[in-house]
This record gives structure tokens, sequence and C-alpha cells, in this order.
């Protein structure tokens, strides 16, 4: 009986710990997440909102953050990129640190793009890839619901 205890113990530690088996991977890729939203200048009332449809000269901002799942934290000196796939092609955006002396709260990246005037109506797809200086890298690809993706409209 007492092997039996021992047993069903060590069986519920087991299962409590983290499994790498649950999707986690080890340490070795950036965990990426953020949103978009309105980017027009500050005091703007729609400056920061989030949203996905944007009209022609509209600024679409890009807010992302990269983790090390190992340390929990960001390095700042990542290079994060978001990748529009518009208009038959695809557009490579380098994304800033958003961080600064004034703002140290601000733990993320940004980049911006204005709905050129000629752009198309429609859905206009993305990633975000992010390397850092240890050569680790992630990927952030928004959920495949049409509803949610970045849509250009009259």
């Amino acid at each position: 009986m007492k092997n039996l205890c021992g047993c069903a113990a060590l069986i519920s530690i087991a299962l409590l710990a983290p499994s790498h088996l649950s999707g986690q991977s080890g340490g070795d890729r950036l965990i990426l997440f953020g949103d978009v939203v309105y980017f027009y200048p500050p005091g703007h009332a729609r400056n920061c909102l989030l949203n996905n449809q944007f009209k022609r000269g509209e600024p679409v901002g890009f807010r992302m953050n990269a983790i090390n799942p190992a340390t929990d934290k960001r390095d700042r000196a990542t290079e994060l990129v978001v990748h529009l796939n518009f208009a038959g092609k695809t557009i490579d955006l380098p994304m800033r640190d958003r961080q600064n002396e004034r703002q140290p709260e601000r733990e993320f990246w940004v980049a911006k793009w204005i709905v050129p005037d000629d752009a198309p109506m429609g859905i206009v797809r993305y990633t975000v890839t992010a390397k850092d200086p240890q050569g680790r890298t992630g990927e952030f690809k928004p959920f495949e619901v049409q509803a949610s993706q970045i849509t250009i409209v009259p």
C-alpha cells in the first residue's frame, strides 16, 4: 500500500510539471504577441485605438512584443519585421523599439504603415518575425479568421 501511494504521488507530480509536448519549445523560440491600432499623432481622438478596418490614407500601427521564454524578458536589441502581403507583393516594415527614457513602460516595438491611396479593397495579410542577438527566432501570425484580418474598406 505504501508503494502504491508513493507511485500515485509521483504520477501526480509528473502530471503537474510543465511538458514540452504541450506546445512549448524549450526556450529556443521567441514568443511574439501584439495588436493592430490606429497610429494617428498623439492627442488625436483615435490614436492607439484597436482596429482592423482602415481606409485609404489612414495610419495602421503594429505594436508587438518578443519574449525569451527562458528568461520571461525582452531584449531591446531584438529585431522585428512586419511582412505585409499587399497588392501581390510583400512589403517588409522594420519595427523600432518604442521604449525610451520618458516612457520606460512602453516595452514593445512599433511600425507604421499608411494605407496607399490606390490600395485595393479587401484583406491585407501580415506576419511578424523576430530575431534576437543570440540567434533565437519567432514568428507571429494572426488567427485565420477573415473578420479579424486587416481589411481595407471604402
